[in-house]
C-alpha cells in the first residue's frame, strides 16, 4: 500500500493572509513579488499550509 500525505492547501490571497497575520495588501504584494512560497493556479494564489508554516519557521538570511 502506498503512503498517502494529507496536504492542505490554502486558496485565495486573503485566506494566505489570515494564515500568515498580514493585512490582505501586504501579502499580495508578496505573492506578486514571489517572497512566499504560493503560486497561481487558474487565476488565484494557493499555498501548502505546512509550507508556509515551515517558510515562517526557518532562520532569516
Amino acid at each position: 500500500m502506498a503512503d498517502t500525505v494529507k496536504t492542505e492547501l490554502i486558496w485565495g490571497g486573503a485566506e494566505i493572509a489570515k494564515i500568515i497575520g498580514r493585512t490582505q495588501r501586504v501579502t499580495f504584494s508578496l505573492l506578486e513579488k514571489g517572497e512566499l512560497p504560493a503560486k497561481k493556479v487558474g487565476g488565484r494564489w494557493v499555498a501548502e499550509r505546512g509550507k508556509l508554516i515551515a517558510f515562517f519557521m526557518e532562520p532569516a538570511a
